[in-house]
């Protein structure tokens, strides 16, 4: 019988492993430009600013038509969400009708519905503005209350509802931080805040005394002509040189 031997397989070359590709570094992204002031203002800046407000327009006007404390108090808890010249187109023919709690009282929530429906929210403002009328007369003798807290209790009145009317029927030294303050108070550095609470007590804070009567209405006029949202017109504001806003154009 024939002797069988018995070979091996033959062993396989072994397979070289590839080599890993190097990682290659991605760019990084550029750092994104602050939107916010770098620093604040030096008294003597917040007061050089509102000096140069004073001279360009000492006598500042809200841009609500109102006839009396009563038709300014609705004519700014209409504004919520609308714009003020909204506002005014709409209420012009209102108050000449409707100028008291009583008389808006009578007219009724459908009809002043018909006054308002231009409004954004006209249903929901038609409803609060015939609930505050009624407890203006209730609670206040049929007059707008004078302190923060009365009129917050009204219907459709907040707080930056309270602070414009006690500073404009009242003539107290408040701050009214609407979108326009706001962004003014943040873009320049002059008041940073998270809220608009935040700004606002920024603002009391910083602001001398002497230019408080008037300063909410040059800031909002500022916001709204001038240090505009999207497109602010640097090239014509008088506190440019003052501004600590890193993106500012000029």
């Amino acid at each position: 019988m024939a002797k069988i031997t018995y070979k091996p397989a033959p062993r396989k070359a072994p397979v070289p492993k590839k080599k890993a590709k190097p990682a290659i570094a991605k760019p990084k992204a550029p750092a994104k430009k602050s939107l916010k002031a770098t620093r604040r203002w030096t008294p003597a800046e917040v007061h050089d600013a509102f000096s140069r407000f004073r001279k360009a327009n000492p006598e500042p006007k809200g841009e609500l038509e109102h006839v009396n404390p009563f038709t300014l108090l609705v004519a700014v808890v209409l504004s919520a969400q609308a714009t003020d010249a909204g506002v005014n187109k709409a209420t012009r023919a209102l108050f000449e009708v409707a100028d008291t709690p009583q008389k808006m009282l009578d007219l009724g929530e459908e009809r002043l519905r018909e006054y308002i429906k231009t409004i954004g929210l006209y249903r929901t403002k038609a409803r609060n503005v015939i609930a505050l009328s009624a407890k203006v007369l209730s609670e206040f003798g049929g007059e707008v209350p004078r302190t923060r807290a009365e009129i917050e209790s009204l219907p459709g009145a907040g707080r930056k509802t309270a602070n414009v009317v006690l500073n404009m029927a009242f003539g107290e030294h408040t701050m009214a931080v609407d979108t326009h303050v706001f962004r003014v108070g943040n873009r320049t550095g002059l008041a940073p805040g998270k809220t608009p609470l935040e700004v606002e007590l920024g603002l009391e804070k910083v602001i001398p005394a002497e230019f408080m009567l008037h300063a909410h209405h040059w800031l909002i006029l500022h916001g709204r002509y001038t240090c505009l949202a999207r497109t602010p017109r640097c090239e014509v504001c008088l506190i440019n040189d003052l501004c600590r806003w890193p993106e500012k154009t000029v």
